[in-house]
């Protein structure tokens, strides 16, 4: 029997909601911020996705999942809206439908970020990962996907709005932190990859950036932070709902400090995975419990402040895939969303679609001021695999396998990297280059 837990009547949780924005103390170093979370649960047996092997509707729900949301800045300020999933994927045209639905409460472009856990135990997303199941998705499964996809959409908006609605003057800061337990799974022989597994010397990005929003009486609201490590400490024989590592994480810190909300974001860890992984919810329990002590630390220590909303920019590229077998096809290109935020002069937000490898986030920390820079994944498009120059002749299944299962006929050209990195340069302003 598919049985979930019980969930409250109201699906979506404001913490301390407010219906109409009060106007911000800039003087003050507070800004305008509201937060709030929705349900996103599946209610009936779902295939799950992030494995292929999978060949059955899930069995029950063992963590309920969250979208939780984060709104920055007054009405005249150009307001913008962070929403983080616990999902696997998303597709561009949902992300696209849902700036759609906010332009009328005033989010311009760029200013809608969603980003995604990339839960290996949550429910398959139409136009996500569409081939990936040894065992085809039959009619009736489909259709399940199709329904609860829809769904998806209008309490991503929910939790938007409600973020918006719950806007109240509140001082923001950030600090930087560090977890062990990503580790670098790609396994080479002779420069060319041969399995899964970890690799202690392989690239890695350990940081751990955390971001906290408290009221002007100084109570915790909101918490959010990330960490570039794959969500799959649980694997294919884990048949169930559930939210890994972040999910549980995100518990935590909200049991150690009651009335705040934490959003987990992931960043360029494409390659890297739990370790330990694979001994089912008690590795989750220690990877999560790794990441939220962290956090406690950082909370603790100084952070700096942030007295300024963001302002977005995003653009749209097209990357080259190739080369092609046969010299006769056509060249072809694939659509790839960057994004960055930038809350004034004290932190640069970027948010890169699909799967990044960490050469991308360590490479950017070198060439920018990574003491004001934080670096998501896994948002607004998550539609392939992005490898790095190095990586891209080592082959294996972050350069090539991978992209037979979200449906594209070749892997992405060597020109990816340098373009992607000199977009980011480009929606910067200047002041955020190295000295």
């Amino acid at each position: 029997m598919y049985r979930a837990m019980p969930v409250a009547a109201c699906l979506v949780a404001i913490a301390c909601a407010s219906t109409v924005p009060r106007r911000s103390l800039g003087a003050s170093g507070l800004i305008d911020v509201g937060v709030a979370q929705i349900d996103i649960t599946p209610d009936e047996p779902i295939r799950l996705t992030g494995y292929g092997s999978r060949t059955r509707p899930s069995e029950r729900v063992e963590q309920r999942l969250r979208a939780k949301a984060l709104a920055f800045g007054r009405d005249h300020e150009k307001p913008a809206v962070l929403i983080a999933a616990d999902l696997v994927g998303v597709p561009r045209r949902m992300t696209d439908d849902l700036a759609r639905r906010l332009q009328k409460a005033g989010i311009a472009t760029g200013h809608l970020a969603v980003s995604v856990t990339h839960t290996h135990t949550g429910p398959s997303i139409a136009g996500v990962l569409p081939f990936i199941f040894t065992t085809p998705v039959t009619a009736d499964e489909q259709m399940v996907i199709d329904r609860y996809s829809v769904g998806l959409v209008d309490k991503l908006e929910r939790v938007a709005l409600a973020a918006l609605a719950d806007r109240r003057p509140s001082r923001v800061a950030w600090g930087q932190g560090t977890a062990s337990f990503a580790a670098n799974r790609r396994v080479l022989k002779d420069g060319r990859w041969i399995a899964f597994g970890v690799t202690v010397d392989g690239a890695v990005d350990r940081d751990l950036p955390v971001l906290a929003v408290r009221g002007a009486d100084g109570a915790l609201r909101a918490v959010l932070a990330s960490y570039a490590c794959h969500a799959t400490t649980l694997e294919g024989k884990d048949n169930f709902v559930h939210g890994d590592w972040p999910g549980v994480a995100k518990e935590l810190i909200e049991q150690r400090h009651p009335g705040s909300i934490a959003i987990v974001t992931i960043g360029t860890g494409a390659d890297a995975n739990p370790n330990p992984r694979g001994g089912g919810l008690a590795d989750v329990e220690r990877n999560a419990r790794e990441f939220a002590t962290e956090v406690d630390r950082v909370l603790s220590s100084t952070l700096r402040p942030i007295v300024s909303p963001p302002t977005g920019r995003i653009r749209t590229l097209q990357l080259a895939l190739g080369p092609f077998r046969s010299r006769t096809e056509e060249p072809q290109t694939v659509s790839y969303p960057v994004q960055t935020w930038t809350f004034g002069n004290d932190l640069a937000m970027v948010f890169l679609g699909g799967e990044v490898v960490a050469d991308y986030g360590l490479r950017l920390k070198r060439e920018l001021d990574r003491t004001r820079l934080w670096i998501n994944a896994y948002s607004n498009d998550v539609a392939f695999y992005v490898p790095s120059r190095r990586m891209i002749p080592e082959g294996g299944y972050e350069v090539e396998a991978s992209m037979v299962y979200y449906g594209h006929p070749a892997r992405l050209a060597e020109t990816t990297e340098d373009l992607i990195v000199r977009t980011v340069h480009d929606l910067l302003p200047s002041g955020y280059k190295r000295p």
